[in-house]
């Protein structure tokens, strides 16, 4: 786990865009956080550490929002108006989740039992003010390949913001 105290919006839109510089196809982000904690401020700069230079907001009423400009498809997911699991049934998540781009979704924690094992969580907190706590553990086993979150966390510790 590594754990960055950001202090203003734009220092906590940096994480994501560092995060999407280094994220491949399949990557999967689980984005934890009250109302307000910073998940979509994530979410943007995770789309232009992508190279997408579309303006990203949250799709709470879409379900997800599809971005493709960038260096990988970007699908962005709120789930904040779902109340249960089954809702998402009629939908059908797994083209998202093992399709070829990268998967970033906003209260992740309604489908976790969805999720693969494999992913990266990040749980934002609010301090005070424009201060926010991240987290970014990983999730699942740790991986040979280009996708391996454990090398994503540890090339973002000691990074300065």
């Amino acid at each position: 786990m590594l754990t960055i105290t950001t202090q203003n919006h734009e220092q906590t839109r940096a994480i994501g865009e560092r995060l999407g510089r280094m994220l491949h196809k399949g990557s999967i982000i689980a984005l934890i956080g009250g109302l307000g904690a910073g998940k979509t401020v994530v979410s943007q700069g995770i789309a232009s550490g992508l190279g997408i230079d579309e303006d990203i907001t949250s799709p709470t009423f879409l379900i997800v929002k599809e971005y493709t400009s960038g260096r990988l498809p970007l699908y962005h997911f709120d789930l904040y108006r779902f109340d249960t699991p089954n809702q998402l049934d009629f939908f059908s998540i797994d083209e998202y989740l093992f399709g070829n781009g990268v998967c970033v979704i906003e209260w992740a924690e309604k489908i976790e039992h969805m999720l693969p094992s494999e992913h990266l969580r990040i749980e934002i907190q609010w301090l005070k003010e424009d201060q926010r706590q991240i987290n970014l553990i990983l999730k699942g086993e740790i991986s040979p390949d280009d996708n391996n979150y454990q090398a994503i966390i540890k090339s973002m510790r000691g990074q300065r913001i």
